[in-house]
């Protein structure tokens, strides 16, 4: 049985930090994406890595603020998110494919067949 478990979400004020996780188990991914979503919008592709190539893409509202990563040993990605804005306050959920994703469409929804179940993430000003 395939999963993907988020956890790391909360509440924070604006400039601070949050650390997400990601936890894949039954399925070895060849690519693992962060989308968030907020209520009355579209999801939107955040961030992605290619598993062992640590080749990663990220959104320009993220880049330079997100950084993904990932422990293969562990099957786990991480979504480090530092300087949040709130903006960023979004369901943030993870979804993984069976192999590298195009560059141009790793932060689409396309291509990855499992998705977790969310985690929260409020930025108060």
């Amino acid at each position: 049985q395939v999963q993907l478990v988020e956890s790391g979400g909360g509440s924070v004020q604006a400039g601070g930090s949050l650390r997400l996780s990601c936890a894949a188990s039954g399925y070895t991914y060849s690519t693992l994406a962060w989308f968030r979503q907020a209520p009355g919008k579209e999801r939107e592709g955040v961030a992605a890595i290619y598993r062992e190539l640590g080749h990663t893409f990220y959104a320009d509202s993220v880049k330079g603020r997100f950084t993904i990563s990932e422990d293969n040993a562990k099957n786990t990605a991480y979504l480090q998110m530092d300087r949040l804005k709130p903006e960023d306050t979004s369901m943030y959920y993870c979804a993984a494919g069976p192999f590298r994703v195009p560059p141009s469409e790793a932060l689409g929804t396309r291509w990855y067949d499992f998705w977790g179940q969310g985690t929260q993430v409020a930025v108060s000003s």
